[in-house]
């Protein structure tokens, strides 16, 4: 059977492109881009004068059940992170390997912000001298945490104040260790982000020995990346340790550590964060296992 070779009608062509050309002579519209489902909330300022913001990502069921509550993730350095972990979620969320819940994305309100500097006051939870800004204040940041944010969130959106998780990358990933240790009632699941280990000498290693030789239970869910790339001792310190988590033995604590082959410091996040998100929320998981046909 042969087959017709099929040519537009060339009286079609001049109105055609008369049409091209009247479009070519208006201008595109333009509009600031809207992550859809989002909003944000600038908080009064803090005792200490700080100005926090909170980016809040909704879960699609959020308007048709007025009494549900929701698993919330709080995410460290909203500014850089949050779209990329609001874009992990619809995926995971649409596959149904994890829950539904609500992502907070953790920033400051203003304009032209160093968050270099602004973030080493609250992530860091020791002094790091010679750093650009003030530093070492991670238990006051998660007062703020403790008794303004979270009763805000479970509030205002219905977050389950017993299904708080926890996410950062390189010192957020420090602080979400730090909270681990520091008050681990706050958070059922934690995920580090290539963690700065290193900063105060391991001084979160010293952390970790110290609350397994308390001998007391450590009921959560932890998940710890590195980069292959990282710098070397960075990475070291990150391997250390994901070493030293099985040596512990910590009751309770269910943990994975990986190694995100190919990538560098920041370029690990991507895949941090799904994985991550996967393993935290697997208890809730709508489903298990591989896709049905």
């Amino acid at each position: 059977m042969k087959r017709r070779l099929l040519i537009p009608s060339l009286a079609l062509v001049p109105a055609f492109s008369a049409m091209s050309l009247a479009s070519a002579d208006e201008a595109p519209t333009r509009a600031p881009y809207t992550l859809p489902g989002t909003q944000t909330l600038t908080l009064p300022a803090t005792p200490e004068g700080r100005r926090y913001q909170l980016s809040v990502q909704l879960p699609a069921s959020f308007g048709r059940d007025a009494q549900r509550r929701y698993p919330v993730l709080y995410l460290t350095d909203a500014y850089w992170d949050f779209p990329l972990v609001a874009a992990s979620y619809g995926n995971l969320a649409y596959d149904r390997v994890v829950p539904e819940f609500i992502i907070v994305g953790l920033g400051y309100a203003g304009e032209k912000l160093d968050h270099d500097a602004l973030r080493l006051w609250e992530l860091s939870p020791v002094r790091m001298p010679g750093a650009q800004g003030d530093s070492g204040h991670a238990d006051r940041f998660l007062d703020t945490l403790e008794k303004t944010i979270f009763p805000l969130v479970e509030r205002e959106f219905r977050g389950d104040p017993a299904q708080r998780y926890v996410a950062g990358s390189s010192l957020g990933g420090l602080f979400v260790l730090h909270a681990l240790y520091a008050r681990p009632q706050l958070f059922k699941g934690y995920i580090a982000a290539s963690p700065a280990v290193v900063v105060g000498g391991d001084w979160i290693i010293g952390r970790a020995k110290a609350f397994a030789a308390s001998g007391k239970p450590l009921p959560a869910r932890l998940y710890v990346t590195g980069a292959e790339h990282e710098w070397p001792g960075f990475l070291a310190g990150i391997r250390r340790y994901q070493a030293l988590l099985p040596e512990l033995k910590q009751p309770g604590l269910v943990f994975e550590s990986r190694l995100i082959d190919g990538e560098r410091h920041a370029g690990t996040k991507a895949e941090s964060f799904t994985r991550g998100l996967r393993f935290v929320f697997a208890p809730l998981a709508p489903e298990q296992g591989p896709s049905k046909d």
